[in-house]
């Protein structure tokens, strides 16, 4: 059993790391519904992914790293976002150094995605940052922001729930469900996913 000064004293690790110990669910939060700017920026975005960058040649990775600039991601150098990896909102993207969007990578960026330096994400994997309130007969949207730390890596057709937090070298196995925290280090398979080793 777990003392209650253990707990206290991860919490407070966690945060002097600037990692959260609150559970993903409850780090949710209500957004608006999209105005006529929103609409906007995702139609003019819509109409580029699929041509400038989806009918891109697959090396081209600095051209769809300026794409994304463009539309206000954050890129750092040796990104490698693949022409079939689909990205919902880039203005909600942070891409680290040298890190990988594998092919048909989603990002359901209606929240915010982190993908700090060396991750890779690979082909298949969703990261989705919203979903709904199904206990509210309005059924409203909610975002989570995911952070995938240094170092991870998020296998083939994984999917990352809204709110998680991936450790630095973690790695999620391949149609793994993830929809808690996966702490450093830690080697986590399944649906849901649970921790099978350590990297």
């Amino acid at each position: 059993m777990i003392s209650p000064l253990a707990t206290k004293t991860a919490q407070m690790i966690d945060l002097a790391a600037g990692r959260s110990s609150t559970p993903p669910r409850t780090r949710l939060k209500s957004v608006p519904a999209p105005n006529l700017k929103d609409k906007s920026r995702r139609f003019a975005w819509r109409i580029v992914e699929a041509t400038l960058y989806r009918w891109s040649p697959a090396a081209f990775h600095g051209w769809r790293c300026f794409l994304l600039r463009l539309f206000g991601a954050t890129v750092g150098r040796g990104a490698h976002p693949y022409p079939s990896a689909r990205i919902w909102a880039p203005w909600n993207l942070r891409l680290g150094d040298v890190s990988s969007l594998g092919p048909r990578v989603n990002c359901y960026s209606v929240g915010s995605i982190t993908v700090e330096d060396h991750v890779t994400v690979s082909q298949g994997a969703y990261l989705c940052a919203a979903t709904h309130n199904f206990r509210d007969p309005a059924f409203p949207l909610v975002v989570g922001e995911i952070l995938i730390e240094t170092g991870a890596w998020v296998a083939a057709e994984a999917f990352v729930g809204p709110g998680v937090r991936v450790g630095s070298r973690a790695v999620v196995g391949a149609r793994s469900v993830v929809t808690k925290d996966v702490p450093d280090g830690t080697v986590v398979a399944g649906n849901p996913a649970r921790q099978i080793g350590s990297r």
